[in-house]
């Protein structure tokens, strides 16, 4: 279980641009190499234009040029949408740890979030 994702998310997630809802969500990417990406979720008064936390750690750790299959382990502060259980399994996350509700830190396997996830 990758709690200490989850804390660093926690602590990243203070962030987060979110003016409407005032629902900081924090997520931290390990790559097998060992690199953590940050990202935290970003409100746009154009809904839904914003963006998830999950969604700007990932994209962040693309643009420093790591794809599918190079993630070991995500952290994040909140369960993820439907939108991110895709993006967790299309860029085949090994493990996806999170805080639920009741504050108790589960994790899961993307196809344990999403059975029947989209293939191209």
């Amino acid at each position: 279980m990758s709690r200490e994702l989850v804390e660093r998310a926690l602590e990243v997630s203070a962030h987060a641009y979110a003016p409407y809802s005032r629902y900081r969500v924090g997520a931290s990417v390990r790559t097998r190499d060992g690199r953590v990406f940050d990202g935290v979720n970003v409100e746009s008064a154009a809904y839904p234009l914003g963006v998830c936390a999950e969604k700007s750690a990932l994209a962040a750790a693309v643009a420093a040029g790591y794809g599918p299959g190079d993630f070991e382990a995500i952290g994040i502060t909140a369960t993820p949408c439907g939108g991110c259980r895709q993006w967790l399994h299309e860029l085949r996350v090994d493990e996806v740890s999170y805080r639920r509700d009741s504050g108790e830190v589960v994790s899961a396997t993307p196809t344990d979030l999403l059975p029947d996830s989209f293939e191209l």
